[in-house]
């Protein structure tokens, strides 16, 4: 383990364009392809890079996100190893207040970056699904002498225009930035020379601008440097930017599979991606495992169903004649007879339910946890702990606009895809979307 690195993840602010799944939980704690949660990605990616000195900041919505870590990431007292988490709190300080942006959130945490013996700090983002060896990305810094480096993702000019693009010389060093370059006029200072990424052992496939992947390595010294000498409040918006003149800011090429999980079709798209036959994040990777809590779950039980390019998690009952493609099947599903299930991710539940202790259980007004027979899900998104009766269809509109259930909100419409809220409850019958 290398002990002079120290990582921070960030947990994000209120993930207004994830909701409503982070109605009750914090963006890293978004349930991932059907067993891991969001989290789990940039800490499984540090542990398998030899850091296990990492703090995690979190501000709302936090229990859940809590109680995964602190059940999860353990380690024994003799290698030093620890992931701790670090609250959005009031202290005696000057400025004690709610964190105001990624920058911010670190300078009111510097006191535990100024131990002995820190030589660089790793600034990571909660919610976001790539494998990346830091190590690797350390060996760059040091190498090219820089002060500060930033991890940075080959990008079309199209997609350019929703991320923020770096400028640098012939040597990667970062000598500007434009934040999300919509007309030709501001892409072309952005542009990269033609074969530059050759030059640089990378296939340019069409891509021609570098963009920001919110990934930042520190000299631990420079960061304090920089944080207590100016007040802005965001790294990526301010403080590179104001910083290139003066500190050596360098940029590391990746060219691995990397997604923001901001919206919900991004999580959706991203978690579909995963059942493929080939997929680009590859979950089974032997030498980079993705790591999570541990559960003991009885295997799942698959009575007589058709399933196809689909994952299934532990715990789950499926019942006979059920169809699921093209999914993602979370841990304790319980799936009636004659389901079909398409396109669609069902996060599971936290709990069985128990028929002879709970009287809640097959209430009349209440469907138990999970899905009824011959329910038709399509295009979908279903949170943890939904009770959804028989006979329900679930099939929107291509067309469909964004929208939402003002009654009881136990649905939503977001970027065209109908997602059921944490504990929803849809009566038998009940419609959305063509019939």
């Amino acid at each position: 383990m290398n002990r002079k690195i120290i990582a921070l993840v960030l947990g994000g602010g209120r993930g207004t364009r994830l909701f409503p799944l982070t109605k009750y939980r914090a963006k890293p704690a978004v349930p991932l392809a059907g067993k891991y949660r969001l989290i789990d990605i940039p800490l499984s990616n540090c542990l398998n890079s030899g850091i296990n000195r990492i703090y995690v900041l979190t501000q709302f919505m936090s229990v859940s996100l809590h109680r995964h870590i602190r059940q999860t990431y353990l380690f024994d007292h003799f290698d030093g190893g620890f992931v701790e988490l670090l609250a959005a709190q009031q202290t005696g300080e000057a400025s004690s207040d709610w964190y105001q942006g990624t920058a911010d959130a670190v300078r009111k945490n510097l006191r535990y970056l100024q131990q002995p013996g820190i030589e660089h700090v790793l600034i990571l983002s909660g919610d976001q699904l790539y494998r990346m060896d830091y190590l690797e990305m350390l060996k760059h810094h040091v190498e090219s002498g820089a002060e500060a480096s930033i991890a940075a993702l080959p990008a079309t000019r199209e997609e350019a225009a929703s991320l923020g693009i770096m400028c640098t010389d012939e040597n990667g060093r970062v000598t500007g930035f434009v934040e999300k370059p919509q007309t030709e006029a501001e892409r072309k200072d952005v542009v990269l020379p033609p074969q530059w990424l050759e030059e640089h052992g990378i296939e340019s496939r069409g891509r021609d601008c570098l963009a920001s992947m919110g990934i930042y390595l520190f000299n631990r010294d420079a960061l304090v440097d920089v944080l207590q000498t100016t007040d802005v409040e965001d790294f990526g918006r301010q403080l590179f930017p104001e910083s290139i003149e003066k500190h050596h800011v360098q940029a590391y090429l990746f060219d691995g599979y990397w997604e923001d999980i901001g919206t919900i079709r991004a999580f959706y798209d991203a978690n579909l991606s995963l059942v493929q036959s080939q997929p680009v994040f590859d979950l089974a990777a032997p030498h980079a495992p993705v790591y999570s809590r541990a559960r003991f779950l009885p295997p799942t039980r698959v009575d007589g169903a058709e399933i196809r390019n689909s994952l299934l998690a532990d715990g789950c009952k499926i019942g006979a004649g059920a169809v699921i493609e093209n999914s993602i099947i979370g841990l304790r599903c319980i799936i009636g007879p004659g389901v079909t299930i398409r396109n669609s991710i069902l996060m599971g539940a936290d709990f069985y339910e128990d028929d002879e202790h709970d009287p809640t259980v097959h209430h009349p007004d209440k469907p138990p946890i999970g899905i009824g027979a011959r329910t038709h899900i399509e295009d979908a998104i279903v949170d943890k702990n939904c009770r959804i009766g028989a006979d329900v269809r679930i099939n929107l509109e291509a067309d469909v606009q964004d929208s939402c259930d003002d009654d009881d909100q136990h649905w939503m419409i977001r970027d065209g895809i109908l997602v059921l809220t944490k504990g929803a409850i849809l009566p038998d019958g009940w419609r959305a979307g063509r019939s």
